[in-house]
């Protein structure tokens, strides 16, 4: 029980540390998450020339102008960083080399770089095809393109940023389904915040190109990917947490976790810039995660925990996350004594069966081991999450902030 802050929005932050270097001059970003995703965003970005420094005020950043990279551009296991900035490296004449770890080096990148390829981009793969790392060569002078909007919306975003800097008009045409398409409004609406024009089309997206993006500085909003952990850990253990800096205006796809929980019987209250979350009796649902896949970990221990039958599906892309996420999570969840079957995008849990202690591998995937953290909270015996923090990731202040609300968490060597 009790009150927390949600985290400022890693998507919203990524992006504003590019668009901001983008603007050509002095830009300041204020309640930026800064966390070790953004963290890798902000050194790309002075890898291709841009100046940034920290102060109470929020981060600073200066770019004149994109320059030669000075070295490879190390993403870590930020799936968004590479993304973004292999197609701002499709602006410039000069190779740049992307790469980041273990995790990140298995991320899907082919559909990218046909596109930024159709575009006269010379990319190649320097491990093995379609997945990083890569060299990037620009600049891109096409006028249209095509990108599989299947597998990930990072793909269509990293377009949308980097076609407004290139050389005359271009034409995005989406092939197939796009998946996550929040992720992509989220890009659409930051673009025109910074005076950028863009057009939806029937098949995709116009992007004017020789675009100044313009903006003096910009607040990251807070996150509902993560505020979905304290609302879940109070639907479950039948608590009452209130979430601060929430704007449910916002275009952010995972604020769907509000109707869901809704749904399974948990009761929401919406005040302005805050949400209330009380758990209640809770009954299984059937539930479509294409548009909110981030909530896949947390929404499984939900239904494990709720009554009758829940099935998630529409997260196919799930596999191809900082884990397979349809498969660690369902596997920390039978351990726990769940009575759950993966399925190809999803699975389906019998609910209401009482969870139990297991040591939860979660291979360094943050959203795998906040979402343990909760089912823990309802075990009937000790949780051992064998992770080094990557909850990091995302959500620095997460243990912090369960603790806060009466949660029993304990960090050991």
């Amino acid at each position: 029980m009790g009150t927390v802050t949600a985290p400022p929005s890693k998507s919203y932050t990524h992006r504003a540390i590019v668009m901001g270097a983008l603007t050509g001059d002095e830009f300041l970003l204020e309640g930026a998450l800064i966390s070790e995703d953004t963290k890798a965003t902000l050194d790309a970005v002075q890898v291709l020339g841009a100046e940034v420094s920290h102060s109470e005020g929020g981060t600073r950043i200066l770019c004149r102008r994109l320059r030669p990279a000075s070295r490879a551009i190390d993403a870590r296991n930020s799936g968004t960083t590479i993304r973004l900035m292999t197609g701002i490296a499709a602006l410039l004449p000069s190779p740049t080399t992307l790469t980041g770890d273990s995790s990140l080096v298995r991320r899907p990148m082919g559909p990218l770089v046909d596109a930024l390829s159709q575009l006269g981009a010379r990319c190649e793969f320097l491990d093995a095809k379609g997945r990083p790392p890569l060299t990037v060569t620009g600049p891109m002078g096409g006028s249209a393109t095509s990108v599989k909007g299947s597998v990930s919306s990072q793909f269509v975003s990293s377009l949308l940023i980097a076609c407004t800097q290139k050389r005359g008009p271009t034409d995005i045409a989406l092939q197939g389904s796009l998946t996550s398409r929040p992720y992509v409004d989220i890009t659409l609406d930051m673009l025109r915040d910074f005076g950028a024009v863009v057009d939806e089309t029937a098949g995709g997206f116009t992007v004017l190109g020789d675009q100044r993006l313009s903006r003096n500085s910009y607040s990251v909003p807070g996150d509902f990917s993560s505020a979905a952990f304290p609302f879940v850990a109070a639907a479950v253990t039948g608590g009452d947490v209130t979430v601060r800096n929430l704007d449910v205006g916002s275009p952010q796809g995972d604020k769907a976790i509000l109707d869901i929980l809704s749904r399974f019987g948990a009761k929401v209250d919406r005040a302005k810039g805050s949400i209330r979350v009380r758990g209640a009796g809770l009954e299984g649902v059937d539930l479509d995660v294409g548009d909110t896949p981030d909530l896949f970990p947390v929404l499984a221990v939900l239904g494990a925990v709720a009554s009758g039958r829940t099935t998630i599906r529409g997260g196919r892309n799930l596999r191809e996350k900082e884990s397979d996420r349809i498969a660690t999570t369902t596997a920390f969840l039978k351990d726990m004594g769940a009575n759950i079957v993966p399925t190809d995008d999803g699975c389906v849990i019998e609910g209401g069966a009482k969870l139990h202690g297991a040591s939860v591998q979660t291979e360094g995937d943050h959203r795998i081991l906040m979402a343990a953290a909760v089912a823990g909270l309802v075990s009937t015996s000790e949780v051992r999450i064998q992770d080094e923090g990557s909850y990091a990731v995302s959500y620095p202040g997460f243990l912090e902030d369960m603790l806060r609300l009466g949660c029993s968490l304990e960090v050991r060597p």
